[in-house]
């Protein structure tokens, strides 16, 4: 059972003042990172979607991690970067069983954490949603199997999966990610980037 992962990092980062995909923690870009965490834990292939700093963002992605792909429309708002994430996997590995969405500033992810959820979702032959819990909710990363792709096509603006995951259209197992609520989001926010300083 394969499982493609798409990481959404089309964002500006506005309240941020610079490309939070370039962030690096521990000598590694904050893009770069969640792109291998995903590859470790067995997803494959990696689709990294990008908008705004296009050139500059992708430049920091050394093939063949990952395959790059431009959301055109990255402005709309957080669905059509997971719309443009569907269509590269439906181009790359139409065979893939589920996606994964994965945000690229959650700096307390593991492969492990994303191993077990590839677990979960492999042990069960029906259709799951597997999410990380964390902040007394469920969230991203999440795994979608196909049956829950036109739910993800009918997300629009600025509602990401966090709201399918709130009325899910099939079972939804969750695995908990301690610190998961921790991002990227305002200069302030840097303080929480390296959880051992």
């Amino acid at each position: 059972m394969s499982v493609a992962a798409i990481v959404l990092a089309a964002g500006a980062s506005r309240r941020l003042g610079r490309p939070k995909q370039l962030l690096e923690l521990r000598g590694e870009t904050l893009l770069a990172r969640v792109v291998r965490l995903a590859a470790e834990a067995g997803a494959a292939p990696v689709i990294a979607v990008l908008g705004a700093n296009y050139e500059t963002v992708r430049a920091s992605i050394v093939p063949p991690d990952a395959i790059c792909t431009f959301n055109p429309g990255w402005e709309q708002g957080i669905a059509s970067s997971i719309h443009a994430g569907l269509e590269a996997l439906e181009s790359h590995a139409p065979e893939s069983s589920g996606a994964m969405l994965l945000a690229c500033d959650q700096s307390r992810l593991t492969a492990g954490h994303l191993r077990s959820m590839l677990e979960e979702f492999g042990a069960h032959s029906d259709n799951v949603i597997v999410a990380s819990r964390y902040a007394g909710a469920p969230g991203v990363p999440a795994i979608f199997p196909r049956s829950a792709f036109a739910g993800l096509r009918a997300l629009q603006g600025d509602r990401g999966a966090r709201s399918l995951l709130a009325n899910p259209p099939c079972m939804l197992i969750e695995v908990d990610l301690p610190g998961g609520e921790i991002d990227i989001d305002t200069p302030e926010d840097l303080t929480q980037l390296d959880p051992y300083k």
